[in-house]
């Protein structure tokens, strides 16, 4: 949708001669091939092992108060997404859809903790066969313009698999119970659909 016009008009610039344009274009069209790639990622499949559901850095890892997000869920990790990761978001861990909620709302600055309760944002609760529960956001950011969520309230889904999209910067954060070991910290640069964010254990 994205990249298609700009390749376009690419060719078009560079078939009139307009070899500035050419290369202004060109550079976008590399730009937006890149922000959406979509790698192979085949990670853990140990049923305690949550994987991070996006790529990009941690830059927070704290506790809520029971309820605030989900009953039962009182540890979050927050990812920040900036505009040269792999945006497509990988469901955590195998198991079903048992929530889903959109809220509209504003366009802060993805790093902010406000970001988390005030900007538009998709929140996703999922449970397993062992009864395991965890919830992740899809949180869109200053630059984002779409939040795409493809599967719905009900579905199976795989550790893994590709569940959607933010386009153009945004936040993904996930909550844990209470019990769960977070197996990584701040700084650190997950990536989706492969790194271990944390164990839920049995």
């Amino acid at each position: 949708m994205f990249i298609l016009p700009v390749v376009i008009l690419a060719a078009a610039s560079l078939l009139i001669q307009w070899y500035v344009a050419a290369m202004v274009f060109s550079a976008i069209a590399a730009f937006l091939i890149n922000f959406f790639r979509d790698p192979h990622r085949a990670g853990s499949d140990r049923h305690v092992d949550v994987l991070s559901p996006a790529d990009g850095t941690v830059v927070q890892i704290r506790d809520v108060a029971d309820g605030d997000v989900w009953p039962g869920l009182t540890r979050q990790v927050s990812i920040f997404m900036s505009v040269f990761d792999v945006h497509v978001n990988r469901a955590p861990m195998t198991g079903r859809i048992v929530h889903y909620r959109y809220s509209a709302g504003k366009r802060m600055v993805a790093m902010s903790h406000k970001s988390s309760l005030d900007n538009e944002q998709n929140l996703i609760v999922m449970t397993d066969n062992r009864g395991a529960t965890l919830a992740f956001k899809q949180i869109a950011g200053l630059l984002a313009r779409r939040i795409v969520f493809d599967k719905k309230e009900g579905d199976e889904v795989a550790r893994g698999e590709r569940i959607g999209m933010i386009k153009f910067g945004s936040r993904v954060d996930v909550f844990f119970p209470a019990n769960a070991q977070i197996l990584v910290k701040p700084g650190d640069k997950p990536k989706a659909g492969l790194t271990v964010l944390a164990e839920i254990p049995e």
